[in-house]
């Protein structure tokens, strides 16, 4: 960047001398803390849990929970990104939608708990959704903020610290909630979650130099919004080809995450699978929050497209190790790896998208455009993958407290980790059509 364009830069930029500071970067991001506690609290530990205590093929109805949910995922931030981008509110254009959704996330999980103690998987489905559609009038403004407020040179950084506190919050969330649920206090777990939503909220919305729209936006049309999330692949080649690695990328994760407690019971042989995952993404934490940050900062100087290379790859062979493994000890080295591999690719994957947007003044909707790739395959390959899981078979027996557990054979998990690498390897290297961006 030219000094003229640095200094015009700072002229723009809400942080004094156009740069931001250590708690800035701390502050705009820790929303993602609390988002991401949530879902790593949710879908790795508590409805993996309460729905084997509901159903006798519980990867398949994870399965169908996890797709419906997505399709909300899908729909919800396209709108809110787009009314956020228009919001003339004091608060700014990002702030009223944080609050709102936040306020409709809580009062879902209150009603999310009370429909897991029925054990009645259409009630539970119901809440899901409630908790589904808050989370994202929430995430689909926020996905707007770093775009606003991040100057260029510091994207990748911000980006680092984002995934950072995306990495923390599951984490701490699947920690935390694994623990509790393994001594049977769901309700503690659910209120922590709460909690980490409120507290991370309040630090983003305090530590965020957010100013109101300077100008007045047109009418709202519906026709014109619909029309306006089809992003031109001819025009935008390089966000197409960004939101297509990002949809094989999460398609690969999506296809194995939410089936990991029933690996480690199964293939593992660990008869408290809970408290295993609790421990395991730890692990997985204290290298992910290393690459993550490091990573952001690295690809800043030497290109997001190198540090995306090397964490799919090394995602993908952590997805086949995990067919070797035999013991707890494995299983927690290929977390370590994983952690590795996971925390680089979400340390690049928020600024990258930020690098080819189509244009700033729409940040909040082209975001939650990109933000499909996240959600939409969601929507695919954890149905998917739970129909792969079980068409090798099951079998029902007693487990601990004589509750009755399923088990599925390694041969559904041989095709599902497979099915998970080959999408990896595609994501990374289609990556390569991007030519915008080093």
């Amino acid at each position: 960047m030219t000094d003229d364009g640095k200094q015009q830069t700072a002229a723009l930029s809400p942080y004094p001398g156009g740069r931001m500071r250590t708690r800035d970067l701390v502050a705009i991001s820790a929303l993602w803390f609390g988002i991401n506690y949530h879902w790593g609290s949710l879908l790795l530990v508590i409805v993996p849990s309460q729905i084997k205590r509901m159903t006798d093929d519980p990867a398949l109805y994870q399965g169908i929970l996890v797709g419906v949910g997505a399709l909300f995922a899908l729909s919800v931030p396209l709108l809110a990104g787009a009314l956020s981008d228009r919001c003339t509110a004091k608060l700014g254009r990002r702030r009223p939608f944080l609050l709102a959704g936040t306020a409709l996330n809580v009062a879902g999980l209150a009603v999310f708990w009370a429909a897991g103690r029925q054990q009645t998987f259409a009630a539970y489905l119901a809440a899901y959704i409630v908790v589904q559609i808050g989370n994202n009038i929430a995430s689909g403004a926020y996905n707007g903020l770093i775009p606003d407020l991040a100057p260029p040179g510091q994207r990748g950084e911000a980006s680092g610290w984002m995934a950072a506190m995306t990495q923390f919050g599951t984490i701490l969330g699947a920690f935390f909630s694994g623990m509790l649920m393994s001594e049977g206090h769901a309700l503690a777990s659910y209120a922590l979650i709460a909690v980490a939503l409120v507290i991370s909220l309040a630090v983003t919305a305090a530590g965020s130099p957010e100013q109101p729209l300077a100008v007045q936006p047109g009418p709202w049309n519906w026709r014109g919004f619909f029309a306006s999330l089809w992003v031109d692949p001819r025009r935008y080649p390089d966000f197409a080809w960004v939101w297509v690695t990002r949809f094989f990328v999460t398609m690969g994760m999506w296809s194995v995450q939410p089936f990991l407690q029933y690996y480690v019971a199964d293939v593992a042989g660990v008869a408290d699978a809970e408290r295993t995952v609790a421990i395991l993404f730890p692990i997985i934490l204290v290298t992910a929050t290393i690459t993550g940050v490091t990573g952001g900062r690295l690809s800043d100087r030497v290109g997001r497209k190198r540090i995306v290379y090397f964490a799919n790859g090394v995602i993908a062979a952590v997805s086949v190790g995990f067919l070797f493994a035999r013991s707890l000890n494995t299983v927690y080295l290929l977390g370590l790896l994983y952690g590795i591999g996971y925390g680089a690719y979400y340390s690049v994957d928020w600024a990258l998208a930020i690098d080819v947007l189509p244009d700033r003044l729409n940040a909040g909707k082209h975001m939650a455009v990109w933000h499909i790739a996240l959600t939409l395959p969601q929507s695919l390959a954890a149905p998917v993958g739970g129909m792969v899981l079980g068409a090798f078979g099951h079998t029902r027996a007693p487990g601990p407290e004589g509750v009755m557990v399923t088990s599925y054979p390694l041969e559904g998990y041989t095709a599902l980790l497979c099915m998970a690498a080959f999408f990896l390897i595609l994501g990374a290297l289609l990556l390569r059509n991007v030519r915008g961006v080093r």
